[in-house]
């Protein structure tokens, strides 16, 4: 399916200036929560206005379980995703040590066979238009291309969207322009990074206790890890999984510093790192891919893989302080979604499991409002429920989880709970539920509060392990030869035991050396002796207008 985008289209533009719902941004977020409302309520008059005339090319991305269902399920996705992008075989880690000299000498974490749940490694440009021309195909009236000027906000009243330049874009039958004025009893902001209503309404908050940066591009020539060459020149490590793993989301993991290895249809291979400021920085270079190759190449999985890979120039891309939330998810008249709510971090592919909850719960509100629901029980739901997941989810699975990552023996034992503990309280409770699940977003549905303290708790914990084992040098110990190998994560009666299990092997580690940490000596340096700090990196210098698809903060993974 392919949206109109030739504005003369009698589909592409409304001729009128009131809506029930206009949509600022026309990638998946938006796209997403136009084809639910429709679904709910189709005589809902819903506009979407995207800037761009195409969506462009995008870092790859990867779905988890919960994405995966929205999209193949929820969306109606699946024989598009198998078409048109790549299946996934879950996530694998990389560890390395100064005894690690090769690929085959890493220690390793990852399933030891194919998955039993389906993902994908997607194209996000092709996705989004696909999902975009579903919404147009339910109903929705795409404005495009359009750049907004300006929101004006009235609770419980009419907003006002003011389009940039408005006159300039014909609408049929009788060629008149476009209204520079639009008006919509709700207005649902997907804007993305751009992030309009949170940043002219004073709501974004940076989060300054997870200050991450994100450098990407996309590679050609990279090694297939499953190739026969690699098989012969690394036999052992050929046979140590049945599994495939170059269509993984594989980790190259260092301290403080992670990348994506994403394969996708057609042979393009996103690649890039985030890494926490505290811990390192990029080593110095002349071109900002040349400064990213050098970081990966301090890893012997990147050496080996990347031996004959080029990045490709002018798709290289940075951005500084990824994480935020808006203050503020919804009102008597506006709703964010997507990126423009809140991101946290890329690591373990929360973006689009993001989307699926801030769009399911948007759908919900505007439709019960829309019938005549009381509004303000609703808005305030809304606002205390993603508040209280945001920050749940970010101090269970993210504070400080730079400092142990890169570290076998803890990373594992963090992933191993956090997977367990995902399919335990969030996938099962969304194939139970069905749909309606996701109108309560992860963290914040009842009963979730002991279970998000436990992840916090252990998280402090294995993060406090990894400074006390930085301050003894013993950081990284086991990141040479070391394989983890496990059988995917299925919702049985397996389950819960694999929990337990998962529990008393961090409990053991306690044991172990917990009482380390209790010792003055145990708190490490904030930042990492190695690679000495280059030069502060350029800013960004694209400016995302309202009313674009929803630029990257980073690919989730």
């Amino acid at each position: 399916m392919t949206p109109p985008t030739d504005p003369t289209s009698p589909a592409a533009h409304p001729a009128q200036d009131s809506w029930d719902v206009i949509i600022v941004g026309g990638a998946l977020s938006g796209a997403s929560t136009a084809c639910l409302l429709l679904r709910r309520n189709p005589r809902l008059r819903v506009l979407i206005i995207e800037r761009d005339p195409a969506f462009k090319r995008r870092v790859g991305e990867s779905t988890v379980e919960v994405s995966a269902w929205f999209l193949a399920r929820q969306l109606d996705l699946a024989g598009h995703l198998l078409e048109k992008h790549l299946p996934k075989q879950g996530l694998r880690f990389w560890f390395h040590n100064e005894r690690a000299k090769t690929l085959a000498g890493c220690s390793e974490t990852g399933p030891g066979y194919n998955v039993r749940f389906p993902g994908y490694q997607v194209d996000r440009a092709v996705l989004d238009e696909e999902v975009l021309a579903r919404a147009v195909a339910a109903g929705a009236s795409l404005l495009r291309p359009a750049k907004v000027r300006a929101i004006t906000l009235s609770s419980g009243g009419l907003q006002t969207v003011e389009l940039e330049g408005g006159g300039s874009i014909p609408l049929p039958p009788s060629g008149s322009p476009a209204p520079a004025i639009l008006r919509a009893r709700w207005v649902v902001d997907a804007s993305g990074f751009a992030a309009l209503l949170a940043r002219r309404e004073g709501w974004l908050q940076p989060n300054t206790a997870h200050p991450t940066a994100a450098v990407w591009s996309r590679w050609s020539g990279v090694k297939n890890w499953d190739s026969r060459a690699l098989a012969d020149k690394f036999p052992g490590y050929a046979r140590r999984t049945k599994a495939l793993r170059h269509v993984a989301t594989n980790h190259l993991v260092g301290l403080g510093w992670w990348a994506w290895v994403i394969p996708l249809k057609g042979g393009d291979v996103s690649i890039g790192v985030v890494f926490d400021q505290r811990l390192v920085e990029l080593p110095e270079g002349e071109h900002l891919g040349e400064r990213l190759r050098a970081l990966l190449l301090a890893h012997p999985a990147a050496r080996e893989i990347l031996a004959d890979a080029t990045w490709s120039r002018g798709d290289v891309h940075f951005r500084r302080n990824l994480a935020y939330r808006s203050s503020t998810f919804a009102g008597d008249g506006f709703a964010l979604v997507g990126d423009a709510a809140a991101f946290i971090d890329p690591f373990y592919s929360p973006g689009m499991d993001w989307i699926a909850y801030t769009a399911g719960s948007t759908a919900a509100l505007i439709d019960a409002c829309a019938r005549g629901k009381p509004v303000a029980p609703r808005v305030a739901r809304h606002n205390t429920l993603f508040s209280l997941a945001h920050d749940r989810w970010f101090d269970g699975v993210y504070r400080d989880k730079y400092y142990y990552m890169g570290d076998h023996q803890l990373m594992t034992t963090a992933f191993r709970l956090d997977l367990g503990l995902y399919y335990f309280g969030v996938v099962a409770r969304l194939f139970k539920l069905g749909p309606s699940a996701l109108e309560t977003p992860p963290f914040a549905n009842p009963g979730a509060g002991p279970f998000a303290r436990f992840i916090a708790f252990y998280n402090r914990r294995l993060a406090a392990l990894a400074r006390a084992r930085l301050a003894r040098g013993a950081w990284g110990a086991r990141n040479h030869a070391r394989v983890y190998s496990f059988r995917s994560y299925e919702l049985t009666w397996t389950l819960p035991l694999r929990v337990l299990v998962a529990v008393g092997a961090y409990a053991r580690l306690e044991l172990l050396e917990g009482w380390r940490t209790w010792l003055p000596s145990a708190s490490a340096p904030e930042a990492a002796p190695a690679p000495p700090r280059a030069r502060p990196l350029p800013r960004p210098t694209t400016r995302h207008a309202p009313g674009a698809p929803e630029p990257d903060p980073a690919p989730a993974t």
